[in-house]
């Protein structure tokens, strides 16, 4: 595609530079290109290349990188001289470029046009599993359903310049996304270009707070997914503080917004293999345990049916989900009498849903082996612990993917937060710490 259709067509303003840095000349809008990339190594020939400043690297160091590699235009912020090398190579000139090269994607890749029914969840906790659970259903429906999230990728929410050139290669047969958009996404303009017909909520707790200021700034990021410019539909939890929030908003810029809730549903009963509740005189059944589950089911049914599923092709789609991978998930162990269970959860207020759900399928005592991520949000680590604390009857620390940081000293940071220090071992070694808990 043109650069100048492109440019056109994302309602972008910015000027055209030659490879010196000097005003182009007429003939650069007809240079082609046919990807966005933001990653040098992963340039070839035709691409548009995404300098993007970033915390540790910045983009526009590797533009005479890209350019070897065979992109054949740049998005800067500021003129860069290319070298002789570059000759006809055009450099696009935007205020931001973070911002811009989702919407270029967006017209290079024509994600629109594919007529996919999108689907946006944010929230705390849940996005993963309800994510599941709407493709389970739309599956069911007959409207087989791409999933982006945690368990496809390094990032919850892939950069811009990926997430369209996924969304555009996408097999025929895909009907529906089903994608969770993490507050980082949303600030860092990752899912710029992309609308969706129906946007979730589900809660908001401590998180993320290495990023955001503030609890405030963490909900107004997540806010923004709410935008009529981003989301024909808003669907949130109303038993979420956060939640009631959002839909008493009276922004005239947000999109509207429904209610789905717990009360919503009737004759919510919970067991050790899973929930069932009745939706609209239907019985549903859930194979995750816990309330929070039923929660995330209600959310992915109130979804489905705005999609124009009915009640039948939800059940049948709860019904054939048996499982999310590190989600409240039951492992089986050979010749041992415990139930162990496996949760992702890495903040407060799901680790004491995921405690408070393992606690009602307990025979005996509940152990808990947990740690905390490196040089993430060190303000969550003490409350992980007191929540521990407070709702298992042993508890074992450990290390956690500590990146940076030294394991004792997170270790140290979590156990501060503990009130009951004789239920609490400490074992930096996760393998040790799994065999203290199973012993």
């Amino acid at each position: 595609m043109r650069i100048g259709d492109v440019l056109k067509g994302a309602s972008v303003s910015a000027e055209l530079l030659d490879a010196g840095g000097e005003p182009a000349g007429v003939a650069a809008a007809d240079v082609e290109v046919n990807d966005v990339v933001h990653d040098s190594r992963r340039c070839e020939t035709g691409a548009l290349f995404a300098c993007v400043p970033g915390e540790r690297t910045d983009g526009h160091d590797h533009a005479t990188s890209a350019v070897a590699a065979g992109a054949v235009a740049v998005l800067v912020e500021r003129p860069l001289v290319l070298g002789s090398d570059a000759d006809g190579v055009v450099q696009v000139l935007v205020s931001d470029v973070r911002a811009t090269m989702g919407l270029l994607a967006a017209q290079v890749w024509q994600t629109a046009s594919r007529g996919l029914a999108m689907v946006a969840v944010t929230g705390t906790a849940g996005k993963t599993t309800t994510t599941h659970m709407i493709a389970a259903i739309l599956a069911a429906a007959g409207r087989p359903t791409a999933v982006s999230g945690t368990l496809s990728g390094s990032l919850t929410t892939p950069e811009s310049t990926d997430l369209h050139r996924w969304l555009a290669k996408q097999p025929p047969q895909v009907a529906a996304v089903a994608m969770e958009v993490s507050s980082h996404a949303l600030s860092l303009h990752r899912v710029d270009g992309v609308e969706f017909d129906v946007a979730v909520f589900t809660n908001l707790g401590v998180d993320h707070l290495d990023f955001h200021a503030d609890l405030d700034d963490y909900f107004l990021a997540k806010r923004q997914l709410f935008q009529r410019s981003r989301s024909k539909l808003g669907l949130v939890c109303s038993d979420d503080e956060w939640g009631r929030r959002l839909l008493a908003d009276t922004d005239p810029d947000l999109c509207p917004r429904e209610a789905y809730s717990l009360s919503h549903v009737n004759d919510v009963l919970m067991g050790p293999d899973g929930s069932t509740f009745v939706r609209n005189g239907r019985t549903m059944r859930v194979h995750l345990p816990g309330r929070f589950n039923v929660s995330n089911a209600v959310g992915a049914c109130a979804v489905a049916e705005r999609l124009g599923v009915d009640d039948d092709a939800m059940a049948a789609g709860l019904e054939s989900l048996k499982s999310v991978r590190g989600r409240f998930e039951r492992v089986r162990v050979e010749g041992a009498d415990i139930d162990v269970v496996v949760d992702y959860s890495h903040k407060p207020d799901a680790l004491e849903a995921a405690l408070a759900a393992a606690r009602e399928l307990a025979r005996g005592p509940l152990t808990v082996v947990f740690g905390a991520g490196g040089d993430r949000d060190r303000s969550k680590r003490p409350q992980m612990g007191e929540v521990a604390c407070r709702l298992a009857d042993r508890v074992v620390v450990t290390s956690d993917n500590p990146r940076s940081e030294q394991p004792l000293a997170i270790i140290d940071q979590i156990v501060a937060g503990c009130l009951d220090r004789d239920r609490m071992r400490i074992e930096p070694d996760r393998a040790l710490a799994i065999d203290i808990a199973v012993a």
